[in-house]
């Protein structure tokens, strides 16, 4: 039982090594391998196995020398091995005799030879025990002596880093709701501490000496040494936007955009985090470190209740401090009880896979879907009597529509990222403008295409900015209309249809129906308020240069931003809508396709030529009669769609081709909506509906107002895709 932990991990370390790819050890491998060895590092020195310390001790050099390729990879690669194997005797030798009776001294001398590093004597210490020295005060001036020595290492560093830094922000805001959430603590810590590893051997000390200062407060918290609290919040999230930036400065060298890596005035930071307040150690719950050790049979609830009245007459002293002194627990068994506190989560195994490969795939299998659909519609295909061709046909469908169906889940990443940086930012907002607010997520495990997540981030981030600035009353107002001091800020996530859908909503004040109105008015958006409907009304917040703000702040208000908003959401192909209620709150609705890369359309022609419409944008589709027919004077022409009168779009005039029907009753419609309108689009006739993979029209043509792009149909023939609202402005121009 003593020895099972030192065991496990030494188990650990072997598996994750006998499934390496190759005899490579690459920087997020060795990062890994680091955090492994230290674990074991600290467990042998507990549990005063030298024999294995001095072993582990030695592999992390030849890591470290490894990965910087003063080692050669093949023969470090092989020491790594021997040592793990070593380390796997002497942890057996230990659990079943209580010693080891082999020698090291052979492989410690090889490990010498290997790495230029004098043999490890059993009492010393290695560099990777000491890790970073104490902060003196005085920043290391990276910038005088930084070098790249490795750009391959340097930037899988910087990939890793970034990665890390955002997984620290999604959790970090989950420790803020739930700060007695050890396993929350564990996650954040972790990336601290494989950003602390790498950042060590790459010789980026001032990261190195940064992430250990923000891992050692979280090792505290865990510990019970150091309340969660806002200020210790507020401390790592501000390191954490400090190595952010630091390590954006290194990808901003190796991109040539910057000669020197960022240096950044630390002092302040350092400052507050020596001086975060700490607390005192719960010693009225004894459920944690007491309980394990009551469990473990090492002391009983009676000795345990004593001890605690010893601690509690000397404020600030530990009870495991106070156990060992009283003889009633060695220093192992209080080690060992407060590793047992903190549980570790499992991480999901994934593989990473460079972007470009991803997208080489998923352009491949687009290329087969359509490929497939030509065979499909192959007229020698279709008339052949073979039954075996007809199935094997089939068969190929079936397949190829699976492989588009993975292929585009590929692209797929769950939006809590997304979620979790507009957490960040309604945290920042409600504390520079002196509001109280709470963010609750809902679906924050909805996916949506990877390619759309950087393009809806700025929506998202105006919205939610509005719903702070506007939405939001002060916590003074809030109490007097009877609600909570804390305003509330949801944001949801759900698929509906083939789309995406992300509301943001907020239990504000409200649009203010009437200002909105007259301001619409006054900027000659529309001419009378009468017969106007409220979905009518909040679309006007999306016109150019409408803002209804009484004072222009550092948030919004200066009559920028909303059309914007509009204009990125529908260049997405999406939609977005305002319900709003005064005085209960506002909800903003967007709504996306679920990947940009196929499209549900509708294939029409019109003269010779073939056009795809989105589905997403078809309300209806109908023959017009001669009597629904109307020239409206300073309208153009229009038909009566079920009472309403919608403006004709002749979609051969925009294109300049020639249709087989020039009259609309002979000719068929259909009904599209963009932009809160909807319009008729003329057409010859209808060929049917189709899922498309997108194609982008090239340089010279992807700019053609109308067009959003070009799809390759069954056939062999290329029709275009059209975009309602550029059709729109082509019509009205």
């Amino acid at each position: 039982m003593k020895y099972d932990h030192l065991i496990s991990l030494i188990d650990e370390i072997a598996s994750d090594f006998l499934f390496l790819d190759g005899d490579v050890i690459d920087v997020p491998s060795t990062g890994n391998f680091l955090n492994q060895l230290g674990g074991i590092i600290k467990e042998a020195e507990t549990l005063e196995v030298n024999d294995l310390k001095r072993v582990a001790s030695g592999l992390n050099i030849v890591l470290e020398k490894t990965v910087m390729e003063d080692v050669d990879p093949d023969k470090g690669f092989h020491a790594v091995e021997k040592g793990i194997t070593l380390m796997q005797q002497i942890g057996d030798s230990f659990k079943n005799t209580g010693q080891y009776e082999g020698n090291i001294e052979e492989f410690m001398e090889h490990i010498s030879d290997l790495t230029g590093v004098e043999t490890l004597e059993a009492d010393d210490r290695t560099q990777a025990e000491q890790g970073p020295q104490e902060d003196t005060g005085e920043d290391v001036k990276e910038e005088e002596k930084f070098q790249i020595e490795d750009e391959a290492l340097m930037q899988d560093f910087i990939t890793e880093g970034l990665e890390y830094i955002d997984e620290i922000e999604v959790n970090i805001l989950d420790l803020e709701k739930n700060p007695e959430d050890k396993d929350c603590i564990n996650a954040i810590f972790r990336p601290f501490h494989s950003i602390k590893g790498v950042a060590s051997f790459l010789n980026l000390e001032v990261i190195r000496d940064l992430a250990h200062g923000l891992e050692t407060l979280l090792d505290q918290a865990r510990s019970d040494e150091l309340a969660v609290t806002p200020a210790l919040i507020d401390i790592v999230l501000d390191g954490t936007d400090a190595l952010q930036s630091m390590i954006g400065s290194l990808k901003e060298v190796l991109d040539g955009s910057r000669d020197r890596p960022l240096v950044m005035d630390l002092t302040v930071l350092k400052d507050r985090m020596k001086n975060v307040d700490k607390k005192d150690v719960p010693l009225a719950e004894p459920k944690k470190i007491g309980e394990i050790l009551v469990k473990d049979e090492v002391l009983s609830e009676e000795s345990l209740k004593e001890s605690l009245k010893t601690s509690q007459a000397e404020p600030g002293k530990k009870i495991g401090e106070t156990l060992i002194e009283q003889g009633k627990a060695t220093p192992k068994q209080v080690s060992q009880a407060l590793r047992k506190q903190t549980q570790q989560v499992s991480e999901a195994a994934t593989v990473r896979v460079d972007i470009n490969k991803l997208d080489n795939l998923i352009d491949m299998i687009g290329e087969l879907v359509i490929t497939q659909a030509m065979i499909k519609q192959n007229s020698t295909i279709q008339s052949s009597a073979d039954r075996k061709l007809t199935r094997n046909v089939s068969q190929l469908e079936g397949i190829t529509s699976e492989l588009q169906r993975t292929s585009t889940s590929l692209r797929m990443i769950p939006i809590k990222q997304t979620f979790q940086r507009m957490s960040r930012l309604v945290r920042d907002l409600s504390k520079n403008s002196k509001k109280m607010a709470v963010v609750e997520l809902v679906g924050e495990d909805t996916e949506i295409d990877r390619n759309m997540v950087e393009q809806i981030y700025n929506p998202l981030v105006h919205m939610v900015r509005n719903s702070v600035d506007h939405g939001l009353e002060s916590p003074a107002e809030r109490v007097k209309l009877g609600k909570p001091e804390k305003g509330l800020i949801q944001l949801k996530a759900y698929h509906k249809g083939g789309n995406v859908v992300i509301e943001i909503v907020d239990d504000g004040k409200g649009l203010d129906k009437e200002k909105i109105l007259n301001k619409a008015i006054e900027k000659g958006v529309i001419k009378s308020r009468d017969g106007i409907s409220d979905k009518e009304i909040f679309s006007f917040i999306f016109a150019p240069g409408f803002s209804t703000a009484d004072q222009v702040t550092d948030v919004s208000g200066r009559g920028v931003g909303m059309d914007v908003v509009k204009q990125a959401v529908d260049k997405l192909r999406g939609e977005i809508e305002v319900h709003s209620v005064e005085n209960k709150g506002t909800t903003v609705t967007a709504l996306f396709p679920l990947t940009m890369a196929i499209i549900d359309g509708m294939i029409v022609k019109v003269g010779n030529e073939r056009y795809i419409i989105p589905t997403t944008a078809i309300k209806q589709l109908l023959r017009p009669s001669q009597d629904s027919y109307n020239n409206v004077v300073d309208k153009g022409e229009m038909l009566n769609v079920m009472g309403r009168l919608l403006p004709l779009v002749r979609v051969h005039e925009i294109f300049k081709v020639e249709p087989e029907h020039q009259t609309p009753w002979d000719a068929l419609v259909v009904v599209i909506e963009a932009e809160n309108r909807s319009k008729c689009l003329l057409v010859d006739s209808v060929i049917g509906k189709e899922e498309v993979v997108i194609k982008s029209l090239g340089g010279n043509l992807k700019d053609v107002k109308g067009i959003t792009g070009g799809a390759i149909l069954g056939d062999g023939n290329v029709g275009l895709i059209l975009d309602p609202v550029g059709l729109f402005k082509l019509s009205e121009n």
